[in-house]
């Protein structure tokens, strides 16, 4: 089911967005019809008539995130990709201590005093990677 699960994520993540970033109140298109669109390309049945998905998405409309809800995948990302540097090294070797002592002096002693990608490239020597991610959640080999 993480498959499934992933595009439920994907989904909540890309409605609000879409509804916060792009959706015009009283434009073209009606807020569900924001949400059935997305739909299409991020769920496995379609969406019924008497959906009312949108009334209990507290997350968006009640819960001061507008627009980031996608912060649960993103960190998802993160961890994921942090994790495969110590899987890297692996994990019952002596390169495990390098990894730790990296992770520490860049992401624990940095944490907030740099933008969160340049901490992060600081640890990993890159951008982050869906990858890690999709391995561990077994959607990739």
């Amino acid at each position: 089911m993480s498959g499934t699960t992933m595009l439920r994520q994907l989904h909540f993540s890309l409605v609000d967005i879409e509804l916060h970033h792009r959706y015009q109140p009283g434009g073209h298109e009606r807020i569900a019809d924001v949400r059935n669109r997305i739909a299409k390309t991020t769920t496995i049945l379609p969406t019924l008539p008497e959906d009312a998905f949108l009334c209990s998405f507290g997350h968006i409309f009640a819960g001061g995130y507008a627009a980031g809800y996608y912060s649960y995948k993103w960190a998802e990302v993160l961890s994921a990709d942090a994790f495969a540097a110590f899987e890297e090294a692996g994990l019952d070797s002596d390169s495990m201590a390098t990894t730790g002592k990296r992770f520490r002096d860049t992401v624990l002693a940095l944490g907030g005093s740099k933008q969160p990608m340049e901490v992060f490239k600081s640890f990993r020597g890159r951008e982050p990677s869906t990858a890690p991610l999709l391995k561990h959640s077994g959607l990739a080999a």
